[in-house]
């Protein structure tokens, strides 16, 4: 069965769950945030797609620059993980290539909850190393997934 390339109907509700709880028990450990923003189509380079998404969604203005976006397009079928400028400089690109690399064979596999739960929890294991959880640490973001048209 092939899935329906409308952002608010991609995802199935436990799948929906899945992510969402992924996001919100990662960011427990660290003061980074983590979201998750779904688009029908990418008519532009993916990656300055997602620095304009990162902004209009306000993820350049977390207090220590430590958000993370995982732009997702369904009918491209391609994915960015994109990382604020204070974890880039800690975490490398071969930091991002290796989650992808893991989410991407879920996805492969039509498993993209899965795929999203897993890459989400290693990105918030290794913010938690570089970004821990201080006690005055506050949720930036809403943890809900954005979708897009």
């Amino acid at each position: 069965m092939k899935r329906n390339t409308n952002p608010n109907a991609f995802f199935t509700s436990a799948e929906q769950a899945q992510i969402t709880t992924a996001i919100q028990q990662s960011e427990k450990a660290t003061s980074a945030e983590i979201k998750l923003i779904v688009l029908r189509h990418c008519w532009l380079d993916i990656k300055q797609k997602a620095a304009d998404l990162f902004k209009k969604h306000g993820l350049d203005k977390t207090r220590q620059r430590n958000a993370v976006l995982i732009l997702l397009v369904t009918t491209n079928g391609e994915f960015l993980i994109y990382g604020d400028e204070g974890i880039h400089q800690q975490v490398g690109q071969s930091f991002w290539d290796d989650i992808k690399g893991a989410m991407t064979g879920h996805f492969r596999q039509d498993e993209f909850g899965t795929g999203l739960k897993v890459g989400i929890e290693r990105i918030g294991e290794k913010l938690h190393a570089y970004f821990p959880c201080g006690a005055d640490d506050q949720n930036e973001l809403s943890d809900e997934i954005a979708y897009e048209e």
